[in-house]
This record gives structure tokens, sequence and C-alpha cells, in this order.
């Protein structure tokens, strides 16, 4: 634990950085609270310069028309079922749905009937926009006229003033690439797509089509991509890299505009916008990767789409260093098969920065897991053990960060209650993968001296 200490002194930490690494502190107590995400709104654009008020004007403008088309499409359907004095279907069921549409069969599986059933089952969750929900198992039923787009995504454990509880459950994360949403969708029907003839192979790649378009159109004059679109407010509007989101997001433009596999299919046209596509999202990333004291260091879960200033997102999630998306991030850099030459020396610096720091963050000998039923998960000494990293460090002094339901935020672990402690990925082992995966990379420069 020494080691530990040293590394993180060049950022001016002390003893604190222990909290929650053993029993809990005396003087653990509330560091803070939680606050929401500012939405994206036309009111904000004056805090742009004005040669980037334009850019931002027209994403909004696209993003309200595309919602009231999206919403007035609902409403047809609905009309149409009251005049016949037909009832509105209920809202569909949520669930697993990556389980539904593996990406990681055996060619052959994807030419089967079931596989077709579920693709032409996606498609016609297809929104008018173009994107699909979340948490909607794709084996079940087609949906219906006047059907809600998405299922339920209102936790079931919910506080008031929760930042993620949706007015209108039938009307939240309608278009999203949270969990995989929308990606896995168009992939999926790729995958189909390319064993299927004729008809059934044309609809499937004119919804793929439309889903990249989806995406398109969603991305902001950044580089990065919302949680959800049409713009649904809150953190919402967030650029998103929580689950991986925006790095999935700009993998599929470069599969698309590479024609990999089962994207051949993609128009030249098209495939030259997902290029385009891929190459503003990788400047996107390279100019979200945080400073501190003046060194580049990791990435934020989630950042306000105009500042790019890491900020909040549910309730327990602060804004902060995101250890496992910035192992994502890292991975997906080092990954790029044809980096843009003029963005290569940033991209070389910020990988090299970033796998520095988690090398520096790295917790040896220690475990996360269950103690018992009173105490919950906790991180406890275990010789061997490791490495570690905490999910989320602070801006200031890269310090762990830990949040509550209630907003509340800690520094300790141990005083999150145990709901969100058991519930929740405070400690991870996913940085080794980043750190593994650099060891590897072509374009490793020699390291930095001690």
């Amino acid at each position: 634990m020494s080691r530990l200490l040293c590394l993180l002194a060049g950022f001016g930490l002390g003893a604190a950085v222990l909290m929650g690494l053993a029993a809990p502190l005396a003087q653990a107590a509330v560091i803070g609270i939680n606050q929401p995400a500012p939405p994206l709104t036309q009111e904000r654009l004056s805090e742009l310069a004005p040669e980037q008020r334009q850019a931002w004007a027209q994403y909004l403008a696209k993003s309200q028309a595309q919602r009231h088309v999206d919403i007035a499409a609902l409403a047809a359907e609905r009309a149409a079922l009251k005049a016949a004095g037909v009832a509105i279907p209920p809202r569909p069921a949520g669930g697993n749905a990556d389980k539904t549409m593996p990406l990681n069969q055996a060619v052959a599986w994807y030419g089967a009937a079931e596989a077709l059933r579920v693709a032409d089952n996606i498609v016609s969750f297809q929104t008018p926009a173009g994107g699909w929900g979340k948490n909607q198992p794709r084996d079940g039923a087609a949906r219906l006229k006047g059907q809600d787009f998405v299922a339920n995504n209102n936790a079931k454990t919910s506080v008031a003033g929760d930042f993620d509880k949706a007015e209108d459950p039938g009307w939240s994360y309608v278009g999203t690439i949270d969990n995989d949403a929308s990606v896995t969708e168009i992939r999926f029907l790729a995958k189909v797509a390319a064993q299927q003839t004729g008809e059934a192979a044309g609809r499937l790649r004119r919804s793929a089509l439309k889903g990249l378009q989806y995406l398109l159109d969603a991305q902001f004059p950044n580089g990065g991509w919302p949680q959800v679109w049409p713009l649904q407010g809150g953190y919402h509007d967030a650029l998103t890299l929580n689950d991986n989101a925006t790095v999935q997001v700009a993998k599929l433009m470069g599969a698309a505009a590479r024609g990999e596999q089962e994207f051949a299919f993609v128009p030249a046209a098209l495939r030259a916008l997902a290029g385009a596509s891929e190459r503003q999202a990788i400047a996107g990333l390279l100019a979200a990767q945080v400073s501190i004291k003046g060194r580049k260091t990791l990435w934020a879960q989630q950042y306000d789409a105009l500042t790019l200033a890491p900020t909040t997102a549910r309730n327990y999630e602060p804004a902060a260093l995101s250890t496992s998306e910035s192992a994502a991030v890292l991975i997906y850099l080092m990954s790029v098969p044809t980096p843009p030459p003029e963005l290569m020396p940033a991209l070389v610096q910020a990988v090299r920065s970033g796998v520095q720091v988690l090398r520096e963050l790295a917790i040896e000998g220690y475990a996360w897991r269950k103690v018992g039923d009173a105490e919950g998960r906790r991180l406890v000494a275990e010789p061997g053990a490791g490495p570690l990293w905490a999910r989320f460090y602070r801006l200031d002094d890269l310090t762990p960060i830990f949040g509550d339901r209630d907003k509340s935020l800690h520094d300790d672990v141990n005083e999150v209650s145990l709901e969100r402690r058991n519930a929740y990925a405070w400690f991870g082992s996913s940085p080794a993968k980043a750190l593994a995966a650099y060891q590897r990379w072509p374009h490793r420069l020699a390291e930095p001296a001690d």
C-alpha cells in the first residue's frame, strides 16, 4: 500500500486515499450532494462562442423536430385505433435484451427461422427516428399499432427527486444507446440480413441503414453522442461514455465505414459519412480526456455536451473520472485500424497518459466481495488479490468517491447504503484489460522515466 501512496503523492494526495480500503474511517462523513445535470437547451447556447452556436442550434432544431414526428406517429396510430373502437395494446415487456440478440453465434444460426423472427420483431419496434429503446427482449411478439415503442424503464427502487424517473414511462428512452441499445439491433439485423435473400434481406438492411442514419443524426457537433435521442432532458442529454455508449457507436461507425463483414451492403455515400463520424468521435474523445494539475488523466462517465465538463448522471453517479469507461476508451483508441494521421500524436499521448494513471491507481492486495448479509459488500484485505480500481475518482485530487440514492457523496464506500453497496460495481478489474492491451499496442512508445 505504500507504493500506492507514493504514486498518488504526485497528485498531492495523502492518507485519505485509503478510505474504504480497510475499516470505516472514524471521521467519515457526507462530502457533498449530487446535483442534477443540466439539459441541453436553446437558452444555453449563449454559453458557446459565436462560431459554435449555429451548429448546435441546428442540432437542437433537428432533435426537437424529430421528437415531434415520433410523438405524432404514435398519436396517429392510437387515433386510428380509437376510431375503430380498438383498445390500445399494453406496454411491451422489459427484460434482458442482449441474450435475445446474440452477436456471437455461428454464421448458419443467423439464417435460421428463429433469427429471422427476432430480426423482424426488431424492425417492428424501430422508432420513426430510426433508433430503439432499451431492456426489451426481442424474441417476443412484434410491436402492435398503437403500442409504446419502449418498456417501462423506471427503476423499481426510487426516491423523491430521482434524476432518472420519467414522468411518462411510455415515453422514456425512446431511441437510446444506453445498455448497447440501437447498436446491438443494427449489428444483429446486419448479421441476419447477410444470411437472407430477396425481400427479407432488403427489409432488414433498410432497417439497419435507417438505424445507422439515426446514429449519424444523433451525433453531437463535438463528436460524442447523448444517451437518448431525440433529446429527453436531464442527464440523458449528456455526452455519454457510461456503459461504453459512445465507444460502441464509434466502433459501429468504423465497421460500417470499412464495410466489414456483414456491413458490405452499406452504400458508398453512407460509408463516407460513417467514416467521418468515427473520425469526429475520436477527436471528441481526445478532447474529453480530463486534465488535473496540467496533466492528462482519464475520462468521465458523462459530460455536459456544450462545455465538456464532467457532469452527474443517476443520483449516485457523481461528476468524476470513471476507470471502467476510461479503460474502454483506451482499448478502443488502441484498436482503431487506421487512426487519422492528424490525430495520431494526440492519440498516442492520450493513451500513454491514461495508461500511466491507471497504473498509479491500481489497488493490490484487496478484494471487493460480500462479507455477510449484514455487512454486505466491502473492500477487504486479501493477500495476492487485485489489481482493483475504484469506479469513480474525484476531479480535484484523484481520490475515490462514492454516491448513494439520496444523492449524498462519500469518501468511504462503507458509508454507502447496503442496497447501493451490494448492487453497484464500486470497484472493478476491467482497467487491467487496457493495461494488457497497451503491452501489445504497436504504437506504444518508450515508457516515461520514473
